[in-house]
């Protein structure tokens, strides 16, 4: 009897560690709350975003985000008033250069939103930006410019032209300028979009999308035929404000000396993996971002 009781207790004891651990177990897995989701998560659509407000005081942390005059003789660039916050205004002969845009090389479509503030160029076209890509001829892979007074450049309506892997897409005198008061010196939100589904590239100024437009103009073709999917590789860096030779991306790229770099104002740059709809564009738009 004395051995059955002891064995009894011990059962009995296991049996209530059991049900205490299991207690303990069950109290260490609470529910997951309702926490915020990233509305852009890791490889989503929005791929590289600079707003150029950045306030940290550290230099190196501002040269990479907002480019203010921490290093002078190499990045003298300033901050301006922006159209939301901060903005950056471009200089003469010199660009803001990146190691990436993050993964937008791996886009098949894309959307480039960003809004610029300048007065029509004298002399020579000045380039926006430029993906630096070992794959082409001038060394960029995606590039937009706007031409000066000469090229027929006006207040109104702007001489610009965007490369997209070797085909050009221009807006001149001859094809149509385009319009939006692009260089009156005030802010101006522009937008380009290429959907592969369509092959059709598609242009917004200040919200409202541009039309009647030529082929020449919007049909992405590669030897003849609807282009579809791109393919962006060997990127080796992205430029802002300006071209390769501004950000001393040598490869083989031309460093004619027409090749000027932005000298207006840039805000809210943003490159996104996907067509944005016309909608989600205008809310660009509407919310200045």
């Amino acid at each position: 009897m004395h051995l059955r009781y002891k064995l009894f207790n011990r059962i009995a004891c296991l049996l209530a560690l059991g049900i205490a651990i299991g207690g303990c177990q069950k109290l260490d897995r609470p529910a997951l709350g309702d926490y915020p989701k990233d509305a852009n998560p890791p490889g989503g659509p929005l791929k590289f975003y600079t707003a150029f407000d950045g306030t940290t005081p550290d230099p190196l942390m501002n040269a990479v985000d907002s480019i203010r005059a921490n290093f002078p003789s190499v990045n003298p660039f300033t901050s301006i008033p922006g159209v939301s916050g901060k903005a950056v205004q471009g200089v003469s002969q010199k660009a803001i250069s990146y190691a990436s845009a993050n993964d937008f090389s791996k886009a098949t479509s894309f959307t480039i939103a960003f809004w610029e503030k300048n007065s029509v160029p004298v002399g020579s076209p000045q380039f926006l930006f430029s993906l630096a890509s070992k794959d082409y001829w001038h060394q960029s892979a995606l590039f937009a410019l706007v031409d000066h007074q000469g090229a027929g450049s006006t207040s109104t309506d702007a001489v610009v032209k965007l490369a997209v892997q070797d085909q050009w897409f221009e807006f001149t005198p001859s094809n149509g300028r385009m319009p939006g008061n692009l260089l009156n010196g005030d802010w101006h939100h522009v937008v380009f979009v290429y959907d592969q589904s369509t092959s059709m590239l598609s242009y917004y100024v200040d919200g409202k999308p541009l039309t009647n437009l030529k082929p020449s103009q919007t049909n992405v073709t590669n030897n003849g035929t609807p282009r579809g999917a791109l393919s962006f590789a060997n990127i080796y860096g992205f430029v802002l404000g300006g071209w390769n030779k501004h950000a001393n991306l040598g490869n083989g790229a031309p460093t004619d000396d027409w090749i000027q770099s932005w000298q207006g104002g840039l805000d809210q740059f943003r490159l996104y993996g996907k067509a944005l709809s016309a909608s989600e564009v205008q809310a660009l738009y509407n919310s200045k971002l």
